[in-house]
Formats: structure tokens, sequence, C-alpha cells
């Protein structure tokens, strides 16, 4: 009976949420289709916030800027329909530069129970909250930090932030990007759901065993390895690391056999006994022995031989000579985000953007200022010519030049710039770098910046085997779809769109746009 009961609670439940989907645009109702869900059983409520929701709706959308005077802001929100913005200075404190109200008159909200979730930052600092009355409401900021913040405010205003899964969907989003970061079964499979949706990746299952017996007799100088991790702390950041930049790998490594024949790994963004990502050079036995056993991330990993052309061009020495020189050298975080930013708004999936980046460091700088000077800091000095600013100085600095962040973060990376730890190179870099000594890129190599490529930058690259025969013997022996190239450990298939079609050019992915799901890019960015 209770089975029943629930039965029959549950129809009359879905019921009436039906009625109402099927009157809310016509009508204003009392109470919204989406404020009843959580209300209703789970295995109704669930699989409907999983469709209206998702990992990406945790990301808020830049409203505009509420500035002093007649400079005020309109906007449309998810609850309230009818906003506006503006800014008012005051000196309540008393202080030398004092400090402001912002004032937010929201109306005719579209249901009785819902409401709007803010953000609201300047280059110092970020405050949040929430609205579920029709009226006129304030947010004070009781003092400004000192005259920059005063100037930059005067001068820009306060950015604003709408969170427009609203409060319910946002709690839904965290749900979702939650697991992104577990070790667990969960963690992988939401993974593998946000890449399907967002990217549109498929993981077809390939048959086991799922890992090669690998003969490392053909394998050379230069083969790269491309990873892609699928759980725990590495398999979430790649996960949005693959959503921004296109890649359909997260990490990769490179082969180099030394004069006596021994077989290595090179690779950049290897832990060491402290704890911190280096770059290393390992013996291909042990670092294929931790993948295999050790690496708790599921990694799926193929080999990309060279072309044979190629090969007969690639200068082991000058490789080698490379690889040691940058040899436990730390991992390259300063140009990290700027391979994947190479334009003024289209390399944000939506509803991503540059104000949003600039308010996430503006808030790790607050939470972590040693780990933001790592990440970004020392880069954006380097494209504005300057030394020692912080995020905030840099935020002025550009105001004051007229120009704009979103510029700022496009400017190319240059190789040949030194930071405080030495010269910076993610994984991907590091390979390319060096493929640039070996001689691959030819006359080409001085108007090539290989810190602007990300990992589906490098497999484009016209570099490697194209006919199957060549390839290694085990190569997908167990598999009966034949890849161009060689998964060697991994439950799902890997995928790398674009594989091989791409010759090197004169600044060679510069100013190419990567916005999702298609990632389609013009010649010659």
């Amino acid at each position: 009976m209770a089975s029943s009961s629930s039965s029959s609670s549950s129809f009359f439940a879905v019921s009436v949420l039906i009625l109402f989907v099927s009157t809310a645009e016509s009508l204003k109702s009392p109470i919204h289709p989406r404020d009843l869900l959580p209300h209703l059983p789970r295995q109704v409520s669930w699989p409907i916030l999983n469709s209206l929701y998702g990992a990406a709706d945790l990301l808020p959308t830049f409203i505009g800027t509420a500035s002093q005077g007649n400079n005020s802001v309109e906007w449309k929100g998810a609850c309230f329909y009818e906003n506006k913005a503006w800014l008012e200075f005051h000196n309540k404190s008393g202080s030398e530069f004092g400090g402001g109200t912002l004032h937010i008159k929201a109306d005719n909200a579209h249901s009785w129970t819902c409401m709007d979730l803010y953000v609201f930052a300047t280059p110092y600092r970020v405050t949040w909250t929430w609205y579920f009355i029709s009226r006129e409401h304030t947010v004070e900021f009781a003092e400004w930090e000192g005259k920059a913040e005063y100037e930059y405010v005067k001068n820009k205003g306060v950015s604003i932030f709408l969170m427009h899964a609203g409060m319910l969907g946002t709690l839904q989003a965290l749900w979702d990007v939650f697991p992104l970061f577990t070790n667990t079964g969960w963690g992988e499979s939401s993974n593998l759901k946000f890449l399907e949706k967002h990217m549109g990746a498929k993981f077809e299952p390939r048959p086991q065993p799922w890992v090669t017996n690998v003969t490392t007799d053909q394998i050379q100088s230069g083969d790269l390895l491309a990873i892609s991790k699928i759980r725990g702390r590495w398999g979430g950041f790649e996960t949005l690391e693959k959503w921004v930049s296109g890649a359909y790998a997260g990490h990769s490594a490179v082969c180099l056999r030394d004069s006596e024949g021994k077989l290595w790994v090179g690779e950049s963004g290897n832990e060491n006994e402290k704890g911190e990502d280096v770059i290393a050079i390992l013996p291909w036995e042990e670092w294929w022995e931790f993948e295999q056993t050790k690496d708790d991330s599921n990694p799926q990993i193929a080999l990309l031989p060279l072309h044979p052309d190629v090969r007969a061009k690639f200068n082991v020495d000058a490789a080698w000579k490379y690889a040691r020189s940058m040899e436990g050298k730390p991992y390259g975080y300063h140009n990290l985000i700027f391979s994947w930013i190479d334009t003024i708004s289209e390399n944000y999936p939506p509803p991503l953007d540059a104000h949003l980046v600039a308010s996430f460091m503006t808030v790790w700088s607050q939470m972590q200022p040693d780990y933001a000077a790592n990440m970004w800091n020392e880069a954006l000095n380097k494209r504005l010519g300057t030394k020692g600013l912080d995020l905030s100085d840099v935020l002025v600095e550009v105001e004051k030049r007229g120009s704009s962040f979103d510029k700022l973060l496009a400017v190319p990376e240059q190789d040949d710039w030194i930071y405080s730890d030495g010269k910076s190179t993610s994984c991907i870099a590091f390979i390319l770098e060096m493929y640039k000594e070996a001689g691959l890129f030819g006359s080409l190599a001085n108007s090539i910046q290989v810190t602007e490529f990300t990992i589906k930058d490098a497999y484009m690259l016209n570099f490697f085997e194209t006919n199957a025969s060549r390839l290694p013997q085990w190569c997908n022996d167990n598999d009966n779809v034949k890849l161009p190239y060689c998964q060697i450990l991994g439950k799902y298939r890997m995928e790398f769109p674009g594989y091989n079609t791409m010759d090197p050019y004169s600044h060679m992915n510069e100013q190419c746009p990567s916005l999702p799901p298609k990632y389609n890019r013009p010649e010659n960015c």
C-alpha cells in the first residue's frame, strides 16, 4: 500500500508540474514549476533538475558595471525580470577616500517563491547576496581599499554578475561540479558525462585487456604520449581544461632514446618526492609501471609515433640537450591559461568571459596570493612590460593605459620570456619546445610561439605517422577498431578530432577561437 500511495503521489505531483509548465509562459504563477522541484519525490525531481542544470551553470553571467551619476545598468534576471543598478559615493566612514552604496532595484518577479543570486566585484574585493523581495536593495562598501580602488570604481564601476540558475540551480551545479574532483566511480562517471554533454565527446569501451603489451624497440625519440585522466583531482582539472580548449587529452609526455638505446620519458608535470610538479626525465619502465599501477586518475594513454620523414629531421642530440637544461624546473603554471586564451571573446564557453576570469582571479588572489603570483601575476606583468604588480595593480594599470583586461589576456605568450623560476613550459609546451630545438619546425621556429599551443594544437600538427602498416605490431592489436595511433592504456577509446592534419605556419595558434561544442577555427589563426 505504501508503494502504491507513493506512486499515486508522484503521478499527481508530475501532473501538477506539467500543468504549471504549460501555463507558466502565459500566466504569472504564484509558484513557478521549477520552485516546486525540491518538494517532489527525489526519483521525480532529480532527473528533471539534472536536465535543467549542469556544472556549467555554476558560472555567473556578467551583467555590467554600476557607476555613479546617471550611469545605471539595467537587465533581466532569472527571477526578477526588471532590474536596475547604480552606484552612490559617500564618506560615512570619514576616511580619506570614503565608500559607496550600490543600489539595486528588483521588480516584476516571475513567481512569489523565486530569488536571484548575485556576485559583485572590484579588483580588490568580491561579495555576494541574494534577493527574493521586489523592492530597492543596497550593498554597502563602507570604505574603499585606498586610492587605487577608489579611482578604479570611480572610472569603471562595480561589476555585477548574475547566477542565472538561481539558488536552486547553483546548488545543483555545485552538486555536479563536486564529483568531478573525487577519486571515485561517481567522479569518473561525472567527468565522462560532463565531456559528453559539453564537448560531444564519445567514450566507447575498448575490448579487454585495456593495457597493451608494449615492446619498446618500436618506440623512438620524439614520439608523443597523449594522456587523458578521468577521475580524481587531476581528472576534474583536465575535464575543465578540455572543455575550454577543445583538447581531447589533458596531459602529455615525450619519448627519448639515449645513445645506448635506452628509452626514457620526458614529462613536465611529474610529481617529485616533495610533492612538487616538475620537469622530469624518467626511464620508460619506471614511468610505464607508475601509469599502470599507481596513477589513480585512471589514465587513458595513446602513443603518437612521428612520421618517418619528420623523424629523419629530429635532432636527438639537440632534443636531449634541451631536455637536460629543463630537468628539475617547475611545471609551467605561469603560462598555462594563456595558451587557451587567444581572443577577446571567442575562447570563453558561455557564460564565461574575461570579466568572470578577472573576478575569479581576484577571489583566488585573496585566498592564495602565492598561488596567484605563480599562475598569472608574473605573466600579466610580462604582457604589460611591468614588474611586481599584483592583480589589482595590473587592472588599474590597464585602465590607465586606456586598454582592457580582455585584450591583455589575449596578448600572445613568448617562448623566450624568463620568469622568476626560469623558463615556463606546460606539459605540451615542453614537448613542442623540444621539437623546435630538434628542428621539426624548420625555418618557422622563430615565428612560432609553442607556449601558445594547447594539446589539441599539438596533436593536430602534421607530424605523425600516416601509414597504418608502419605502426608498431602491437598497436591496437586487441581492438577491432584500428586507430591511426596506438592506444596503449585505458578502458575507453581515445579520439583526437583533427589529428595529424595541419602544417605549421608563422604565428600559429596565436589568435584562434575555441568555442564548444564544435571548436571551429579559421585558417591561419
